[in-house]
């Protein structure tokens, strides 16, 4: 895959090592709020979150010869996994849902073990255009409610208080740069959004009480257990969050017009994602999945140089062990993360069509368009209502994006006149 567009691939060298820095940290506004509602919503520690992701993210950097600009945060693919394994985040059970966890990372190990074996172009064969480019659409599009909410959560908490406004204030912000700014304006928009509509947020009295206690405090680490039902669960959970994987690195490959898919190549990726996955849960941490949050970012700014994600995964490491910088960042107002993530997650849902254009999938082939069309309305559909199968005593469910993918990888498989050939150059 040829470079498309013209990008920053050596930060350090072409805007210095304080710059560099700094854009890590944009980073990790961008990845903060998804990754630590994760733990939030199952009962997990917030401070192993983050120091798990840290981790996993230099270990993925580190395996994959320091070349793809990703970031392991927290993966949602779970949820469903964790509300059966244990329901209401039950201290008791939450061991043996991480001991889960540690079994469907080792899923990734195995499946980069058959690609190593038998070659990437006969699992690629899988994945053409016309499923990862409508799959990386959905991505964008099934987050972007949870970017709405955030940014009327304050207003409908405290009717009266138009406080939407700050959302619009961070979009503007963010617009504002990108379009007109210079330098390194034009390369922070993010930064610069949240610090405006946090100075602004702050002297309307919108900000969240600061809070927290001690200077530096460990994460409350804990060890796995294992039990059977449990693994399958997340097993099964793994194999659909793979395909997610692919698209991602497809994604991140697009915006950086670069094939990450050929190098380092999908072993490598997989190895990544997968070992750190299982890292997090012997730490007690969740799954973790390559970011789009940041894959946006990238997108958004043209810095294309991974060192300045392994910053941002050094920093998520800090902020794990030092509770008055998570304080402060969780005095964050959510329509600040709400209007950053409605342009982010946008930004994702335009390279999907990007990566369709680019790869010029006809859509005059009514075979390709049935494909789009049934991969759309079924990621839509079903993360609205996620498909549940009884096994036992134990209920799997699948969201929109994994059904979605299931549904366009089958499809494309029986269905005959396919047009794609992949191109490891």
């Amino acid at each position: 895959m040829a470079a498309t567009q013209t990008g920053i691939y050596d930060a350090r060298k072409q805007l210095g090592l304080p710059q560099s820095i700094i854009l890590g940290i944009q980073h990790v506004f961008a990845m903060f709020g998804a990754t630590v509602l994760v733990p939030l919503i199952t009962g997990l520690s917030v401070s192993v979150t983050l120091f798990c992701a840290g981790i996993a993210t230099l270990w993925f950097h580190f395996i994959t010869k320091g070349k793809v600009p990703v970031f392991l945060g927290s993966s949602f693919a779970f949820l469903g996994a964790f509300a059966s394994i244990a329901p209401g985040g039950d201290p008791a059970l939450l061991p043996y849902a991480t001991g889960g966890i540690v079994c469907a990372g080792l899923v990734y190990v195995i499946l980069a073990a058959l690609i190593y074996a038998l070659g990437a172009k006969r699992v690629m064969t899988l994945f053409p255009p016309v499923v990862t480019g409508p799959i990386i659409v959905l991505i964008g599009l099934i987050l972007a409610p949870s970017a709405l909410n955030n940014c009327l959560s304050g207003t409908q908490a405290n009717p009266g208080q138009p406080r939407w406004i700050i959302s619009v204030i961070a979009i503007a912000v963010i617009i504002i740069c990108n379009i007109w700014g210079k330098g390194m304006v034009k390369i922070l928009p993010i930064l610069i959004s949240i610090i405006v509509s946090y100075i602004i947020a702050f002297a309307l009295g919108w900000t969240k009480p600061l809070n927290f206690s001690g200077v530096v405090a460990l994460p409350p680490f804990h060890f796995p257990k294992f039990e059977a039902g449990a693994i399958v669960t997340c097993v099964v959970v793994a194999l659909a969050a793979i395909i997610e994987h692919v698209g991602d690195v497809a994604a991140i490959g697009a915006t950086c017009g670069k094939n990450f898919i050929k190098d380092p190549g999908l072993t490598r990726t997989l190895l990544g994602d997968g070992i750190g996955t299982s890292i997090a849960g012997l730490l007690g941490g969740p799954a973790n999945t390559t970011y789009s949050e940041n894959t946006g970012v990238v997108a958004l700014t043209g810095v294309y140089d991974p060192f300045v994600l392994r910053v941002a995964a050094v920093v998520a490491i800090l902020l794990s062990v030092i509770p008055a910088v998570d304080g402060f960042i969780n005095t964050i107002p959510d329509e600040i993360i709400g209007g950053i993530s409605f342009v982010l997650y946008g930004m994702i849902s335009a390279i999907g069509l990007r990566t369709l254009v680019e790869h010029k999938v006809d859509f005059a082939n009514q075979r390709n368009v049935l494909i789009a069309a049934i991969i759309m309305v079924s990621g839509l559909a079903f993360n609205s209502s996620p498909a549940q199968f009884q096994f036992g005593e134990v209920t799997l469910s699948f969201g929109g994006l994994a059904c979605a993918a299931v549904l366009g990888i089958v499809l494309n498989a029986i269905l005959p006149g396919k047009d794609y050939v992949f191109d490891e150059e």
